[in-house]
């Protein structure tokens, strides 16, 4: 089992920082009509506006603008009446133009809040409530990608990503562990595919994660940090942080010194190494850009852009707790996702005042098979009425759980109505009072010395009693009723 790495150092107190560079989800580049569409064949999407070609201008991508404000939304952050652009200037291959469009001193979003659900990673401490401070959030255009795939050791430029549409957005130093960490950058993940603002890829680098790292001791003032670049799993990210704190603390104990420093991680050793020296804000030479004005957002299209927002996932939790009665935890796996919210929203439509056994058999029986099938919640080949019609029938006793789960399983593979499956597999409960008696009644006769022990307080052969007449029913006895009737017949 993983080990939080701050349980393990409690004489070091750990520091993190999260930037997130989100992609938007926009058809076309932030300052040009070129596509953003992945997979394209190498530098076929790199237009004359996302190089920088001489005479070219940029015009900004309203829909960029509108996501950006519907996350500040999200956020509870102040969205700037007044934001500029400005150019950061730094060489790069896969930058042709020698800088990046990106906000600096007035960005688009302004410091903002978000609560997350804290399991720590060693499991030894209960879960958590922690909030973490927004500091902000820009817009920029994202750079080209190098390639190192030749054999004969060069390095391919791909330019299709130069001006995608990022949303960068930077927390406070808030967080004390990796599994703060990973619960920030997981709720954050979920919350940009929950507004529909990006479709939070990993693989595709729809969302990647940049992490600063320092330790201290508790209390003190803060260590200097490094910054691990474009983490795009969670489990690197845990990873990650775990080896570069044990690094930082080894080399301060040792009597080294950290120096500020970009770093990559190597998933391949699990060992973080120094790609080059960390840079300052100066040194990227930062001013506005003199072809875009600066970006006015007036309070009629803030609120255009609230109305669009759906209910939040953490107003969503508090629903499910307060109102249906849901724990904590239970709300907090169905909100992780809106496919899983808007699923059990439907069934629960369809069997009002059954939240607890839809929640138990979406997060259990339902996100079970859809991690052995490798598929997502859209990919589930039961729809919401179709686990209703299952639910239905193990609420009026129809079926057992275990009968439940037979035609759940077959459902799965073949689809029909629980009615249907029920019918054809022969899976109804016998809740017939008089059979259920006949079986008992021959059950007791034919055992005596087990009723003289039940009788004579042991209440253990009790479930042997129960067994024989599970099987003489054939698996199908009501086990409510069976329970009942045993009991009253043996008492007598």
């Amino acid at each position: 089992m993983q080990q939080d790495t701050f349980a393990r150092t409690p004489e070091w107190e750990i520091v993190i920082g999260l930037e997130v560079h989100t992609q938007l989800s926009t058809q076309t580049k932030i300052f040009s009509a070129a596509s953003t569409a992945f997979g394209a064949e190498p530098n076929t999407q790199a237009d004359a506006v996302s190089i920088a070609l001489p005479g070219v201008l940029p015009v900004l991508n309203k829909g960029a603008v509108e996501r950006a404000i519907k996350f500040g939304l999200a956020v509870g952050a102040h969205i700037a009446p007044r934001s500029v652009f400005a150019r950061k200037n730094y060489f790069y291959p896969d930058l042709p133009k020698g800088y990046q469009i990106s906000q600096f001193d007035l960005p688009v979003v302004g410091q903002g809040v978000l609560t997350i659900q804290v399991e720590p990673l060693s499991g030894s401490s209960k879960p958590y409530e922690k909030t973490v401070r927004i500091t902000r959030a820009h817009l920029e255009e994202d750079a080209g990608k190098s390639l190192h795939e030749d054999h004969h050791g060069m390095t391919g430029i791909d330019l299709n990503r130069a001006g995608t549409p990022l949303l960068e957005i930077v927390s406070e130093p808030d967080m004390r562990s990796a599994a703060e960490a990973i619960a920030y950058a997981k709720a954050l993940h979920t919350l940009v595919r929950w507004i529909g603002i990006c479709d939070g890829n990993m693989q595709e680098g729809s969302f990647r994660c940049d992490v600063n790292v320092s330790v201290r001791r508790p209390g003190g003032e803060l260590g200097t940090r490094r910054e691990i670049k474009n983490l795009n799993s969670f489990k690197f990210m845990q990873q990650a942080i775990d080896y570069e704190v044990q690094w930082q603390i080894d080399t301060l104990e040792n009597g080294g010194k950290i120096q500020q420093a970009t770093i990559l991680f190597n998933p391949d050793t699990g060992k973080t190494q120094a790609m080059r020296s960390k840079e300052d804000a100066h040194d990227y030479r930062y001013f506005p850009d003199p072809d875009l004005l600066p970006l006015a957002i007036d309070m009629n299209w803030i609120e255009a852009v609230r109305a669009t927002l759906p209910e939040l996932p953490q107003t969503k939790q508090a629903r499910y707790v307060n109102e249906l009665g849901l724990s904590a935890y239970d709300a907090s796996i169905l909100t992780a996702s809106r496919e899983m919210a808007d699923f059990f929203e439907e069934v629960l439509n369809e069997i009002p005042d059954q939240a607890k056994i839809c929640a138990n058999w979406l997060i259990g029986e339902v996100s079970a098979q859809l991690n052995r099938d490798d598929l997502e919640m859209p990919e589930c080949p039961i729809k919401p009425q179709q686990l209703a019609g299952i639910l239905k029938r193990i609420a009026d006793s129809t079926i057992s759980n275990a009968g439940a789960k037979d035609v759940f399983r077959t459902m799965w593979s073949e689809g029909g109505s629980a009615d249907a499956i029920i019918e054809t597999k022969g899976l109804k409960q016998v809740s017939d009072t008089g059979a259920l008696e006949m079986i008992v009644d021959s059950i007791i006769a034919a055992n005596p010395s087990q009723v003289a022990e039940y009788r004579s307080g042991k209440d253990k052969v009790f479930g042997f009693f129960v067994g024989l007449a599970m099987k003489a029913s054939k698996g199908k006895a009501n086990p409510a009723q069976l329970n009942e009737i045993l009991k009253r017949k043996l008492a007598a």
